[in-house]
């Protein structure tokens, strides 16, 4: 596996689930050194996913940067034999309005949202086309064309849009050679720094599931044949009902929170 980001959250979380299962996993992400306002860095994500019985190759870089990712992914290549998923997780968030964004914010987010799913993805595609049931999996939400969400935070949108139309785009140019492209996105807030620091602060946290929900459905997508899976834009409890998980209270960050204190994820018009 080969992921963008991953050093906490739902990357982290999508990425030990696979060790769990023996999974080699190479990290590429940019927090080296820890920083008091998140928890982990990549080596400390590596160590939890070698914990997993897993093994890791942390790679510290920028996802802008195209060169560095295709050496990152030649080396993940290089390391273990090839590619078999793809996992476009690294994201950058901002729901300001359009007169409130400065223009370096909004060109981060498409840089680091859409830009980075285009390059992560074509680095890994050669690669993935020889693998054994080839996943590429973009942590997008899908296309919901109300106004709410096209006018709540236009740039933001934009810049995840993108991604999702990407991965309608790579399912039909790589359906032949049988690479399974599909995005995946939480129905509920997921407990993660983004939404402690940004998206709903202690009340988000309340109504929120864990990351490991995400875990969970990625690995069950990730089982799925590729020829027969592609093009979907999933959601994390839709694709655990398919595999006939019909409790979800595991999933809950808060102990005492019940299924009504829980909130819709951005995109997701209810829970």
């Amino acid at each position: 596996m080969f992921i963008s980001g991953g050093s906490r959250g739902i990357g982290l979380a999508i990425a030990v689930r696979a060790a769990r299962e023996g999974a080699n996993v190479c990290l590429m992400a940019k927090t080296a050194e820890p920083d008091p306002r998140l928890p982990g860095t990549i080596y400390t994500a590596a160590e939890e996913i070698e914990h997993a019985g897993g093994q890791a190759l942390p790679i510290v870089g920028d996802i802008r940067d195209d060169a560095a990712v295709e050496a990152a992914a030649a080396a993940c290549a290089e390391r273990f034999g090839g590619i078999d998923i793809c996992v476009n997780n690294a994201s950058a968030i901002n729901l300001s309005g359009t007169l409130e964004l400065p223009v370096k914010r909004y060109d981060l987010m498409q840089q680091i949202n859409s830009r980075g799913t285009f390059v992560v993805s074509r680095a890994c595609l050669a690669y993935l086309k020889q693998g054994s049931n080839p996943h590429l999996l973009t942590l997008s939400p899908p296309l919901n064309l109300d106004p709410k969400w096209l006018g709540s935070h236009p740039a933001y949108t934009l810049s995840k849009y993108g991604m999702s139309l990407l991965t309608r785009g790579f399912a039909e140019e790589f359906r032949g050679d049988g690479v399974a492209c599909n995005s995946l996105w939480p129905r509920t807030l997921i407990a993660t720094a983004a939404v402690a620091n940004i998206a709903g602060g202690e009340a988000g946290m309340r109504g929120a599931r864990t990351p490991e929900i995400m875990g969970d459905a990625a690995h069950a997508i990730f089982c799925r044949p590729a020829r027969e899976c592609t093009g979907n834009f999933f959601i994390d409890d839709d694709v655990l009902r398919e595999e006939g998980v019909t409790d979800f209270a595991e999933y809950r960050f808060a102990a005492d929170a019940s299924e009504a204190d829980l909130i819709p994820d951005l995109y997701v018009d209810s829970v």
